[in-house]
């Protein structure tokens, strides 16, 4: 299975084109998405993107609530509603909205990170700190399930 890995640190452009890190759109083309679907993450000041992995994903969630339930509507509205695919030009850049440099902070640099079947884009000084709280939380966690070896 293919998977978006890796950390990408990439410069917004004088036109606002980012280009998307090379390994993650080959994963896109192979996943035979046309675009990039992207959405608000729920939990971060970062955005989740990727291709029908994504959208399988966000169908799960929504789809495991009966759909004229308030949950669903929430759901559906904030995962589907508020997505958008942009599309990606002849040289693999998008022009990064407005939206997302609202939602990331980010100015005139983004960095893409690979979680698997997804990626999210962030600015990196935000990266940057939830990366060093997440590493203590995931060692934590880590040793947590083995019992209390580190």
């Amino acid at each position: 299975m293919e998977r978006f890995l890796g950390r990408h640190p990439k410069r917004i452009d004088a036109k606002g084109r980012v280009s998307i890190p090379a390994p993650f759109r080959a994963v896109l083309v192979r996943d035979g998405f046309e675009g990039l679907f992207c959405v608000r993450a729920l939990s971060q000041p970062a955005v989740e993107a990727g291709g029908h992995a994504l959208i399988r994903q966000i169908d799960a969630v929504v789809d495991a609530h009966d759909p004229f339930s308030p949950e669903h509507l929430l759901l559906a509205t904030t995962l589907m509603g508020a997505g958008d695919t942009l599309t990606i030009d002849g040289e693999g850049r998008i022009v990064v909205p407005d939206w997302i440099r609202t939602a990331t902070g980010a100015a005139d640099e983004l960095v893409f990170v690979g979680l698997g079947q997804k990626f999210q884009i962030w600015a990196p000084e935000a990266f940057g700190r939830f990366e060093a709280e997440a590493r203590e939380a995931a060692a934590a966690l880590i040793a947590r399930t083995r019992g209390g070896a580190a």
